[in-house]
């Protein structure tokens, strides 16, 4: 991460709750959509995040952030 990166992290973690999640929605906002193919309705969101839900109520394992993250950096073009 480029040290002006580090520095904007750095800052945007030191806002209330409430701004540090408006300015997550409004990143994501900012991203190009997903692969073709890969897109989803926001029914079928909402349908995926109440099933997801649904499971953890029922106790089923979830993913750690560590592997999430993982995940989720893995799929971002590299620089």
């Amino acid at each position: 991460m480029a040290p002006s990166t580090q520095q904007l992290l750095k800052d945007a973690l030191q806002l209330p709750d409430q701004q540090r999640a408006e300015l997550v929605v409004e990143l994501l906002d900012s991203l190009p959509s997903a692969e073709p193919g890969q897109e989803r309705s926001d029914a079928q969101w909402l349908a995926e995040i109440e099933r997801r839900a649904r499971a953890a109520q029922a106790g089923a394992a979830g993913v750690s952030w560590e592997a999430a993250r993982t995940e989720v950096l893995d799929r971002l073009p590299k620089r």
